[in-house]
Parts: structure tokens; sequence; C-alpha cells
């Protein structure tokens, strides 16, 4: 006799619940439709998505995917600055020193108690203007070679906005880094003061502990919220459009304006976001689930 997990059963409530939803969609695009009297046009879409170029032959992305290309990007280099920032924040959250706490915790509360927009803005400005010049960016981009120019096109787009990408990469890093932070602490936290105590008996140091003990516990309890973090991230970097980053809501504004097809574009981004964002829960569900069995 084999026993598994039994597969839910949709019920009376689950219908009403799925009417009701296709319903009020049915109603808004009669609203749309009707009283806005506007006139749906979805052939310009796949335009915005692929276009074929005479020079080269092929499909290459045309604004919209260009936009999605760039989103990833961000979304990608972020999270892996941001959990370089919030690791180390977070083992400085849980330190013995005053020092390491006042400063995590100051940096913590400085970001969770101003609002997205505004630090964006401030630090964008600062970054731009005073790191970009020192990390000598432009100056390496105007002396690579064809090949090092290619690479750095996959990796953070074309070379001429690589620039811009990285100052919002930096941003979008500490704004979201301070939640990383609070989530290591957490997960640190978590582990029974027990197993601290056995491991200095046993003559390990408070490095030692940190390293071969607390941090391989900690890592598997805080994969599922930077997870959600992660995804988070993807929709918040739509923010960094506001300081003319092109990413997908950048240029999604730009050809909802250039086409007047304001709802098709907006819903095919909505689609593109949704489609992102559910393919990355998928991968940190099967992520959570292998971990799970390994543990």
């Amino acid at each position: 006799m084999t026993s598994g997990r039994r597969r839910p059963k949709l019920g009376l409530v689950d219908f009403a619940i799925f009417a009701i939803i296709v319903a009020a969609i049915v109603y808004v695009w009669y609203r749309v439709d009707s009283v806005l009297e506007y006139r749906w046009d979805w052939t310009i879409i796949p335009h915005y998505l692929y276009r074929w170029d005479e020079e080269e032959q092929r499909w290459v992305a045309n604004l919209l995917m260009q936009g999605l290309y760039t989103t990833i990007r961000l979304a990608l280099w972020s999270i892996v600055l941001a959990a370089i920032i919030g690791v180390v924040f977070g083992i400085m959250r849980t330190s013995r020193r005053l020092f390491p706490r006042m400063l995590s915790r100051v940096y913590v509360e400085l970001i969770r108690n101003i609002p997205p927009l505004v630090f964006i803005f401030i630090f964008y400005f600062f970054i731009s203007s005073q790191i970009m010049p020192m990390l000598g960016i432009e100056e390496f981009i105007r002396h690579a070679s064809p090949e090092t120019l290619a690479w750095l096109g996959v990796l953070f787009g074309p070379p001429k906005l690589i620039s811009n990408v990285i100052s919002g990469i930096i941003c979008l890093a500490m704004f979201e880094g301070a939640y990383v932070t609070e989530i290591v602490r957490a997960g640190i936290q978590s582990i029974p003061k027990t197993q601290t105590e056995a491991g200095f008996s046993i003559g390990l140091s408070r490095l030692q502990l940190m390293r071969y003990v607390i941090l391989p516990q900690a890592v598997q309890r805080v994969v599922p919220p930077l997870a959600g973090q992660f995804i988070t991230l993807v929709k918040d970097s739509s923010i960094v459009s506001l300081i003319s980053i092109q990413e997908l809501t950048f240029l999604a504004i730009e050809t909802s304006v250039s086409t007047t097809r304001v709802f098709e574009v907006w819903i095919t981004v909505a689609g593109l976001y949704f489609g992102v964002c559910w393919s990355c829960a998928l991968v940190f569900d099967w992520l959570e689930r292998r971990m799970a069995v390994e543990r």
C-alpha cells in the first residue's frame, strides 16, 4: 500500500471565486471598450517584442524585450550584491561588539524608514557623480577590446549604457540589502543557543563556529524568505525607470506614448513581469523542496 499526497479537489467556493474573477475581467474589458471608447489593437505588440533586422538578417529584440533583458540583468546582479551586503551586515547585527551592531542597525533603519523613491534619487545622483568616476568604468569601456565589449553587452547590456545600469544595480542592492540583512539576522538567531555553547565547549573560535555550525543551518532557513525578496526585487526594479535607466517599465512608457496603445502595452508588460516572477517562484519552490529532502 503506497501513500501519497492527495490531490486537491475544486469545490463550490473555488468555482464561485473563479466566476467572480472572470466576471470582473469581463466588466473591466466592457468599461474600457464601451465607456472609454477604446479601440483595441494588439497587432503592434509583436513588433515591439521582436523585429526583423535587415542588416543582420535575423530577428532581434525590440524595445519591450530589450527592457525585459535589462530588468533581468538588474535583478540578478542586484540580488548578488544585496546578498553580499546582507550577509556581512546580518553577521554584524548578531555581533557581540557594539560598533558593528550599531553600524548595521543604522543602515537597516535608514533604508527601512526612507521611501524607496527618495532613497533611489538621493543615492543615484550621489553614485553617478562621485562613485562612478572613481570606478573608472567609462574610461575602461572606451579602451576595451571588441571581445570585452561583447561580454559586457551580454552581462550588462549595451556598453554605452553600462554606467547607468551599474548605478541602478548599486542603488537597488543597497536598498534590498537592508531587508536581506534582517533575513540573515533572523536566520542566524533562529539557531538554538545550545549549538553555540557546544561549539565553544569543543574549542571552536567564533569565526569557526559561524562558518561550520551556524551559517550552514541558517542558509537552509533563509532560502524561502530570500526567494520572496528576489521576486520583490524584480518588481522593485521598475523604480529605477524614474532615473532614466532603460529597463522594462521605462521603455514601456516610451512605447505606450509613441503608439497610444496604452492598455495593450501595459497588459503585455504585466504579463512579462508575471512570467519572470512566476518562473522564479517555481525555481525557488523546487530548490526549497530539494533542500528539505537533503536535511
